[in-house]
């Protein structure tokens, strides 16, 4: 309580032209090439710009290129802006962008976005503000590759070890906001770009405040102590009341991102593919839906979510059937005298911990013995997950509006650094995405893709389990808000308080 007190001293302190926000996990590193938690990339965006990026309406939007032009299929050229400067003064040029794909592609870097940089061909410098990418083929995302954010050169180009560098942690980008201030488990600061290609944004500070407890996090936001924080369905249900209505907006649309359930397939318990079905069978994802979501969710039926061509609506949501799901499991050999017992692990500060216990509740009912093991986000992923060190994890994906499958699914991605570490393997599945990638007509494309949907969601690599609404709360003394497809933060350099 007294640690509360003070925070709130500390706040009422802050200027009116602070953004306030919570941050439930550490960072692990404030690097575009090497962020694949939600922590660091919430911080990196700020930070850095891409070449290209989605507008409100999930339109191409031009950022550190000016301007762009396919050749012919396999080649496009960048133009780059003059006028932008990196946080420490030093100019941008297309050396940045040489440098970046260098380094993504290095074997020397684990990272799982090099996938989407595998089908170039070749990238070379025609002029400091020219850039030209040769594809090995006509490629589906030739463009929505460079939205990976470009990293400095000049600071970078002699780094022995880029994994490990103190960059990571002190960053310097083109993006709005600096970094000021942070550190394991404390409050991150970031003030705004005095020298912002675009112009300094409006507000000058965001407080990022550490709360890994989800409750104290609520009280902040309730206590108007946040500008701008998330609701779950039983607070926007049971727990706010018209004061808090009258000093917050309240956003709510379908998130880009699912729930689900990953098998480690490397495991002989879950190498039968009679007992994920089993495992399937059990779960009551409706009631999921139900109780952690209060009706502010739908059932999750495959990898690709729906509104994009990739979904395949011709795949319907699984229905529990605990009878059927003993069947399955006692052709695999397992009754009450010898259950099926497996570790679920997950990680604090999020919906996931209950989520967890309401599974392990349900798959009793068929029989099965779930032990949960509940740890602190960067432990889980640096432990357990980027290891492989697990029977089952529980999480969550966030998803483009143009997905690709080949960091989840592809066999290939099953490597260090990669997101397959489920260890999926399916020709077929490698096959079609292969096809895929060459194929730039979208209605071939979406033909495709909802083949790859139905062929993983048969094979039960992950149970695919709830799509969350997205209810986000921003304080009305701030504007111009707009929600958009892509959220409300599309044009917070616009931003008033």
């Amino acid at each position: 309580m007294k640690k509360l007190i003070l925070l709130l001293i500390l706040i009422v302190s802050i200027d009116a032209s602070t953004l306030r926000m919570s941050i439930s996990a550490n960072p692990s590193r404030i690097n575009p090439i090497l962020s694949t938690d939600s922590s660091s990339s919430e911080i990196t965006q700020w930070i850095f710009n891409s070449l290209i990026t989605y507008d409100k309406n999930a339109k191409i939007k031009m950022m550190l290129a000016k301007s762009y032009e396919f050749k012919n299929k396999t080649t496009l050229i960048f133009h780059l802006r003059k006028n932008v400067k990196w946080s420490d003064g030093k100019p941008f040029s297309a050396k940045d962008v040489l440098f970046t794909y260098k380094t993504i592609i290095s074997p020397k870097i684990f990272t799982p976005y090099s996938s989407s940089f595998k089908h170039i061909k070749s990238v070379s410098i025609i002029d400091d503000y020219t850039v030209k990418v040769v594809y090995k083929y006509p490629y589906f995302q030739a463009l929505e590759t460079w939205m990976m954010e470009i990293l400095p050169e000049h600071i970078l180009k002699n780094e022995k070890n880029l994994m490990t560098s103190k960059f990571n942690q002190a960053p310097i980008g083109t993006g709005p906001y600096i970094l000021k201030k942070f550190s394991i488990s404390s409050d991150i600061v970031l003030v705004a770009n005095p020298n912002y290609f675009i112009h300094k944004p409006n507000i000058d500070k965001i407080v990022y405040h550490y709360l890994p407890d989800s409750s104290a996090n609520f009280l902040m936001l309730k206590s108007g102590l946040l500008d701008v924080g998330s609701l779950t369905p039983l607070q926007l249900e049971r727990q706010i009341d018209e004061k808090f209505k009258k000093k917050f907006s309240i956003y709510e649309s379908p998130s880009h991102s699912y729930s689900y359930m990953g098998f480690n397939l490397r495991n002989k318990k879950f190498k039968n593919p009679l007992v994920r079905k089993a495992l399937s069978l059990a779960i009551n994802r409706q009631e999921l839906a139900k109780v952690m979501f209060f009706g502010h969710a739908k059932v999750c039926t495959g990898p690709f979510l729906p509104g994009t061509g990739a979904f395949n609506p011709n795949v319907k949501p699984v229905k529990q059937d605990i009878k059927e799901a003993r069947e399955l499991l006692k052709k695999a050999g397992y009754d009450k005298n010898h259950p099926l017992t497996f570790e679920l692990s997950t990680n604090t500060g999020s919906t996931r911990t209950y989520m967890a216990q309401i599974l392990q509740s349900q798959l009793k009912k068929a029989g099965v013995i779930v032990k949960l093991r509940i740890m602190e986000w960067q432990a889980f992923l640096n432990t357990v997950v980027m290891p492989k060190r697990f029977e089952a994890v529980l999480l969550a994906w966030s998803v483009g509006l143009k997905p690709d499958a080949y960091s989840i699914w592809d066999s290939k991605s099953d490597k260090k650094g990669g997101f397959n570490f489920v260890g999926y393997k399916n020709k077929e599945v490698d096959r079609l995405i292969k096809k895929a990638e060459g194929t730039v007509d979208n209605k071939k494309f979406n033909k495709i893709y909802q083949k790859i949907f139905k062929l993983i969601t048969d094979d039960n690599p992950y149970l695919f389990l709830i799509i969350p609404n997205s209810i986000t709360v921003v304080n009305k003394k701030i504007h111009p808000v707009s929600p958009s497809i892509i959220g409300v933060m599309h044009n917070e350099i616009e931003w008033k308080k």
